[in-house]
């Protein structure tokens, strides 16, 4: 009799169950259970009439798990799994729909007085940290926040390539920081740093350091500081500097031609990743680069080409490009991470949009934007293509369908296929650069999934497992990828969503980067010695331990694009004429000097490979290639609450 009490308690607890989810869903008895949240994100297997509208029914490709295999985008073919109307099913993203006017309430407006407020909190938020590398660390590259204290080149151990690649002994931070006293409005001190790098700064250095980093810390903000002093039509007023002969333009020609010894002895064009400042290439150099290392030059190196009328930087960069180009997968049109200079085989097959590709992908874009060469807007269509066909992951809309949301994955360049469940911090640049070339329902959706693992964590970690919803790399050096794309965004829709975005990367900075205090024991006596010195790396994401370091990026892009997220009336957006950013946040004119050449073609016999397409309709390259968000959009959220809510339980938010 025992056995039969438990047999018929069973069915009674199965007929209760299967009622309440008739009452909440409209899926009646036929119900069978398959949980799988947490380690797969595969939300789709929830097997309770959810995903399909039948069991036999075929399971379509709207999952990250699903496509892992690389299999490609089709536009043809839905992979959206969608209700009828008159399915008695609802879909699974019911689970989502609890409270979420909670999104509408918080996201949907933003107080001009708050604006202004987040706007001065941005800029002393700079200060700070400028004015204490000044006081503190100056002439060296970087501020040490903790100690108060310079930090230079690791001279005793050449090895350390974390801190060697970037310092040079140059007053790296000064440098990078030009442009931001502009984008400010405080002329006067920008006069006075480029008196400061005129009389102080020399290249003439023992110094080992990264092509790629010296081209865009260094040459990129020179280059930029100096158009801004003599070009009349840019937007800040009056900041010629009298007396001033060209000096930064000749600083600049003379670190790129301390540069082109990379560019000497390969087989394939691929530049060497570093060079020393006096001696070029040093003799134990590694034939091995990374893909955005060797193709990220071309616009700081095209636009000194075209300022001085010397074709070799711009060929040198733009033969680079063609180089890594030629070497891409047949079948998936996909570029690895890492490349042998020399033999021109792939060391790294991983293909993504992160660390070691992403400003490649960057590059092709801009450079079509400012020079206007066909070449460069095929590569970057082409490209672009095949990470939507082999990266992509998720429901093929944005903002309607089933399944896991859009994201991209890392694959093998030769098949597609997923190689890691991870995505790094640098791959928040990605939808900054979607809104640059038009797609901006695919920069939103994106933008929204790294917008959730910084509120849960305060930061960005380095890597995020989105298998695990944990942090692989758990540090966050105070990059500025998040802000560049929120900011970018916030210029194409206005919708107040980035806004607050904005506030909530502004105030955990504040939080949680700040460095405050530090206290020191001496003998029996407490001494508490105040070091308010800057903002410093955060060394775990979770806990908020600090590393004692400050990246020259921090004011040079973080600060500045969150400055002009709140800063409406900024010159830059009132200005007549178009700007754009290059990767390390430097304001370059879009313009037609640019566009003109003094030379001939550079590569007139290898068209073959990039030949043009007929069918190939241009945008033009001096224009928003923008479908504009409609204006009833702008009051909406850009991402809606079913979804929002979606993303924040795959990062781990609840």
């Amino acid at each position: 009799m025992q056995w039969r009490s438990i047999v018929v308690g069973l069915v009674v607890l199965r007929l209760s169950l299967s009622c309440v989810l008739w009452l909440a869903f409209g899926l009646g008895p036929n119900v069978s259970w398959g949980f799988n949240f947490h380690l797969n994100f595969n939300l789709h297997k929830l097997d309770l009439a959810l995903f399909k509208e039948d069991k036999g029914s075929e399971t379509k490709a709207n999952s990250w798990s699903q496509r892992s295999q690389g299999r490609k985008y089709e536009e043809s073919r839905s992979t959206c799994s969608k209700i009828r109307e008159e399915s008695p099913h609802r879909s699974y993203l019911s689970l989502f729909d609890g409270n979420k006017d909670e999104y509408v309430r918080r996201y949907s407006s933003f107080p001009d007085a708050l604006k202004a407020k987040m706007k001065d909190m941005a800029r002393e938020m700079f200060y700070f940290g400028y004015d204490n590398y000044m006081k503190y660390a100056f002439p060296d590259d970087e501020l040490n926040p903790i100690d108060c204290e310079g930090r230079g080149p690791d001279i005793l151990n050449p090895s350390n390539i974390n801190i060697n690649d970037v310092l040079g002994n140059y007053s790296l931070t000064l440098i990078d920081t030009l442009d931001t006293l502009l984008v400010l409005g405080n002329v006067t001190e920008f006069h006075r740093a480029v008196r400061l790098v005129i009389d102080t700064v020399s290249f003439d250095k023992d110094s080992t350091v990264q092509v790629f980093e010296a081209n865009i810390r260094i040459l990129g903000s020179l280059i930029s500081a100096h158009i801004l002093l003599t070009d009349p039509k840019h937007p800040f007023g009056k900041v010629g500097l009298e007396g001033y002969d060209n000096e930064l333009l000749h600083l600049a020609h003379d670190l790129a031609v301390r540069l082109l010894p990379a560019f000497e002895n390969t087989s394939t064009g691929i530049p060497y990743p570093r060079v020393n400042l006096k001696t070029g290439v040093p003799p134990d150099s590694i034939n091995e680069t990374c893909t955005a290392g060797a193709g990220s030059l071309l616009v700081e190196f095209g636009i000194l080409s075209r300022l001085i009328g010397d074709s070799t930087f711009e060929w040198v960069a733009r033969r680079a490009v063609r180089a890594l180009w030629n070497l891409r997968s047949n079948e998936t049109g996909l570029l690895g991470n890492v490349v042998n200079i020399q033999t021109g085989q792939w060391v790294g097959k991983q293909s993504g949009l992160g660390a070691g590709m992403d400003s490649f992908y960057e590059y092709l874009l801009k450079s079509y934007i400012l020079f206007g060469e066909k070449e460069d807007f095929r590569m970057f269509q082409a490209a672009y293509e095949s990470i939507q066909n082999h990266l992509r992951r998720g429901r093929e809309s944005c903002n309607e369908g089933e399944g896991d949301p859009p994201l991209y994955v890392n694959v093998n360049m030769f098949n597609g296929q997923i190689m890691n469940t991870w995505i790094d911090s640098l791959q928040a640049f990605f939808p900054g650069l979607q809104v640059l070339s038009g797609d901006v329902e695919n920069a939103i959706c994106l933008h929204a999934f790294y917008y959730a693992i910084w509120r849960r964590f305060g930061a960005l970690p380095e890597r995020f497992n989105w298998q695990l919803q944990a942090p692989d790399v758990l540090f966050y050096p105070l990059r500025p990828e998040l802000v560049e794309s929120t900011y970018l965004l916030y210029q194409a829709t206005k919708n107040p969503f980035y806004l607050h975005v904005g506030m909530d990367i502004l105030q955990s900075l504040e939080k949680n980067a700040k460095v405050r205090y530090a206290s020191h024991t001496y003998y029996l006596e407490l001494s508490c010695v105040i070091c308010r010195c800057g903002y410093a790396t955060l060394h775990h994401v979770v806990d908020k331990s600090k590393e004692d370091r400050m990246e020259s990026f921090f004011l040079s892009e973080t600060c500045k694009y969150l400055y002009l997220l709140f800063d409406e009336d900024n010159p830059l957006h009132k200005s007549e004429n178009k700007y754009i950013f290059t990767t390390e946040g430097h304001v370059v004119p879009i313009d037609r000097r640019f566009r003109e050449k003094q030379w001939n073609d550079m590569f007139p016999c290898e068209e073959g490979a990039l030949a043009e397409k007929q069918t190939n309709k241009w945008p033009p390259s001096n224009t928003s290639n923008c479908d504009r968000i409609p204006v009833e959009r702008r009051y909406a959220l850009p991402l809606k609450s079913v979804y929002m809510r979606q993303i924040d339980h795959m990062v781990g938010l609840f």
